[in-house]
């Protein structure tokens, strides 16, 4: 009797810790909260959290994803996504007299509070980010226009336009790599000696971890997938930050089915990660789809191990 062909052998290396990180574990749960206690339909402005598997499942439950405010009914209950709003939007909530619940990651906020004491005391803001991230929309909605100055990379921090002397306070999008934005640190400060720097590090704790998860194993791999959505800016901070350490196949995908097996032939060993906003189930699909054509062998490569958890907000908690 002829044999089955044997499947070759492959070593996948999952980085730990990766995936769903605290602020995006809560703003989904407020979500399902919302829906158990009001019922569907429950509206979300914007993507709840970067990820289309999360939001169709919620979809699926009655959660209504929608632009703008204008777009739900005055009696209906809206979620502001993760990614926080400029302060007009719950303005316009209150002047609607909407029940609104603000599932902004408390990481997020603490970036929003940061800018707010800076223009109280009279200091220039400049906030490091990616133009038009909902993130970044968010923060500078916080200050009225031109209180905010973007820079997205070293040239524009070397071409600010700002006297030297100048009072003045950087902050970060909460999602940047770690590597680009020392970068452009480095450059305003050396330009603006006296720039206020944050108490604390504005890019969050995921974000290191999981950047610094990858770093651990890119230079072991023949290639490193990303499950990730293509907006999700901590996810492609990934594919970068393993392309930039070892990796260069490196590549985004959302689901098994994105795998490109062709470009993968004859891989002896890969790494798999996921971005914050990616449920372990994807990963747990990816790894099945290996499976099925290779002999695999897991090895976890842990760098820290996260205990971070947020508070529901009050209207839900109980």
């Amino acid at each position: 009797m002829p044999t089955a062909i044997e499947k070759p052998p492959l070593d996948i290396l999952l980085a730990a810790p990766r995936g769903f990180c605290a602020g995006v574990d809560r703003a989904i749960r407020i979500v399902e909260l919302a829906l158990e206690k009001y019922g569907p339909p429950v509206f979300v402005r914007h993507e709840i959290v970067h990820n289309r598997f999360v939001v169709e499942n919620l979809e699926a439950r009655g959660a209504v994803f929608v632009d703008e405010l204008d777009e739900v009914p005055a009696d209906a209950p809206v979620v502001f996504s993760a990614h926080g709003v400029p302060k007009a939007v719950p303005a316009e909530a209150e002047r609607r007299e909407m029940l609104y619940i603000d599932a902004t990651c408390p990481l997020v906020s603490k970036v929003h509070r940061e800018a707010e004491r800076h223009d109280r005391d009279g200091r220039v803001i400049v906030l490091i980010g990616h133009a038009g991230h909902p993130e970044v929309i968010g923060t500078m909605g916080q200050l009225p226009d031109g209180r905010v100055r973007l820079v997205e990379n070293v040239a524009q921090a070397e071409a600010l336009d700002l006297p030297a002397e100048a009072p003045l306070a950087y902050i970060t999008q909460t999602t940047l790599s770690v590597d680009e934005t020392a970068d452009i640190v480095a450059v305003l400060r050396r330009r603006f000696p006296n720039i206020e720097v944050p108490k604390k590090e504005d890019i969050c704790y995921a974000t290191t971890n999981r950047q610094q998860a990858v770093k651990s194993l890119a230079g072991r791999c023949d290639a490193l997938l990303v499950i990730g959505a293509p907006n999700s800016s901590n996810s492609l901070r990934l594919v970068e930050v393993a392309r930039n350490s070892g990796c260069p196949q490196s590549m985004l995908l959302q689901r098994a089915r994105d795998i490109d097996w062709a470009a993968l032939a004859g891989i002896r060993t890969i790494g798999i990660t996921a971005g914050a906003s990616a449920p372990e189930k994807l990963v747990e699909e990816v790894i099945a789809a290996f499976s099925a054509r290779f002999r695999i062998r897991i090895e976890e490569v842990t760098t820290t191990t996260e205990n971070v958890a947020f508070k529901l907000p009050r209207l839900l908690a109980s």
